[in-house]
């Protein structure tokens, strides 16, 4: 009676947790992420599959509460959507550290801002933030103009005070302090228009012909075939491990094609920033660092601004500047790589994912950049805000070695994506609705035989599912047995299921 009793809470916590289903959703969740071998080691995965299978676990688990800490960095676009789509439909409290602003928007309804020390709360997703906040700094804007003009005041008081030390005087000077400090707080923002003087660019740019690729089996580039034009900004798109890098190592002489020419301008200069390792001096000073490339930099109006300017204006403090490499954070580290890149002066400029473990406020310096960069311009990366900002061109890889050439932003390409799905969906619709009733009553023989075939298994399987369910209230019954029972129970109520589904499309037609 005991172990009958133990069956039976355990069958109601299978059900309560549906435990029944955990192992579908286990590979469903895997799958996802493009983990679909199950059976390999841990250690054999890559850094990034390794951070996704972390993502993972995590959402197996059906917390409550659920932290994440940047969980689109090693996600592609696609892995990153159906995250979006995910969470957007748990019933779950989620705190979460994103640079992803599309993800932002789509995921969270209330943004916790943190600026100078002070936590602000705003209501609502990322645009009722970036709202908010203009309005917010407007109002400081208007305040601080206030606290100038009386600051002149007081500094006239202060000036031709007598020295006397009487208690209004000294309330007075402290009053003063108070608005000094308020008035020199609006003053922390740089004006600097960072439009760096690109190098003169040839009328021969880039061009591929007929490039081939391949690892092994695996196509990477069928043929392509490009010229590269003045000012072009593409976005690259597809899949992680599809060849995104390969092409661009291919691009800048990394790596070589099989066959195929790569035909490079005499006045190409590349900036390559890639996602392999970043080797800088650690016994260097930050300052040193982009000293070794150069002291200063030329702007587009002529005006030069020096190593330190520019590095200020990327967020490193004077303070930073001369801490040393080895005390620099990942984030850091790879902004300051950013900048190594930069300070070259190029004129073709590749970026692959520069937007993983940086901040908005780093993104935003990055944006205003390359907005004003005049040179071609070619992104990998998951952020879609950060593409449809920056590029109006995209590369697809569709896999195979087939390349897609979009022209538009990545937001008009989903969109576009979108409406073709809707497309083959409405197509394939029409052709399963028949043309009139009397057609509808048309059934096949193989339809008839089906329909009476799935009948008998129906049966069969819900008297399996009927004895399955009676042995597990068996309290003599082994545990090796009835954890075998309990997936052969899971299995038959999916099949079912499906075959009950398929009987009653058919059972339409009859």
């Amino acid at each position: 009676e005991k172990n009958q009793n133990t069956v039976e809470e355990l069958t109601l916590l299978m059900d309560q947790y549906s435990a029944w289903d955990y192992d579908r959703r286990i590979k469903q969740i895997l799958s996802k992420f493009k983990i679909t071998d199950l059976s390999q080691k841990v250690e054999k995965l890559s850094g990034g599959q390794k951070k996704r299978l972390s993502l993972s676990l995590l959402l197996i688990d059906e917390s409550d509460v659920l932290l994440l800490d940047e969980p689109t960095n090693h996600l592609d676009v696609e892995m990153i959507e159906w995250l979006e789509k995910y969470l957007s439909q748990q019933k779950i409290t989620l705190l979460m550290v994103t640079h992803d602003r599309y993800f932002l928007e789509n995921v969270c309804n209330h943004i916790l801002e943190l600026e100078n020390g002070e936590l602000y709360h705003h209501k609502g997703n990322y645009s009722y933030f970036l709202e908010k906040r203009e309005e917010r700094e407007n109002n400081f804007s208007v305040e601080i103009e206030k606290a100038g003009k009386l600051m002149k005041k007081e500094l006239e008081w202060v000036r031709r005070s007598p020295k006397a030390r009487t208690t209004k005087s000294k309330s007075r000077l402290q009053s003063f302090e108070k608005i000094k400090e308020k008035a020199n707080s609006g003053r922390k923002k740089s004006e600097l228009k960072l439009e760096v003087k690109m190098s003169r660019v040839g009328g021969k740019i880039l061009e591929l012909k007929n490039i081939h690729k391949s690892y092994g089996d695996i196509c990477i580039l069928d043929g392509f075939t490009y010229t590269f034009k003045k000012g072009e900004r593409i976005g690259i798109l597809g899949s992680n491990g599809v060849g995104k890098s390969t092409l661009l190592n291919i691009l800048t002489g990394k790596e070589k094609a099989d066959s195929g020419k790569v035909n490079i301008g005499d006045t190409i200069i590349y900036g390559y920033f890639s996602q392999g390792e970043l080797v800088i001096k650690e016994d260097l000073r930050v300052i040193d660092v982009l000293k070794e490339i150069a002291d200063v930099i030329i702007l587009a109006n002529g005006s030069k601004i020096s190593a330190s300017q520019m590095l200020e204006y990327f967020m490193f403090t004077p303070e930073m500047q001369y801490t040393y490499v080895s005390k620099l954070s990942g984030g850091e580290l790879r902004r300051l790589y950013l900048l190594t890149v930069l300070m070259k002066n190029p004129n073709f400029l590749i970026l692959d994912e520069p937007t993983n473990d940086m901040d908005l406020l780093t993104l935003n310096k990055l944006e205003e950049f390359l907005l004003d960069f005049k040179g071609c311009l070619i992104i990998v990366s998951h952020d879609r805000y950060f593409m449809d900002k920056l590029t109006d061109h995209m590369f697809v890889f569709e896999g195979e070695g087939v390349i897609r050439d979009f022209y538009g932003t990545y937001s008009e390409f989903s969109d576009q994506q979108k409406k073709d799905q809707n497309k083959t969906k409405s197509v394939d619709k029409q052709k399963n609705i028949p043309k009139n009733k009397q057609e509808e009553r048309k059934v096949s023989y193989k339809e008839k035989y089906e329909y009476g075939e799935l009948e008998k298994e129906i049966s069969v399987l819900e008297k399996e599912k009927e004895e399955l369910e009676t042995s597990l209230l068996n309290p003599n019954l082994d545990v090796e047995i009835i954890i075998e029972n309990s997936k052969r129970l899971s299995d038959i109520v999916n099949i079912i299921d499906k075959k009950s589904f398929r009987w009653l499309e058919l059972d339409e037609l009859m």
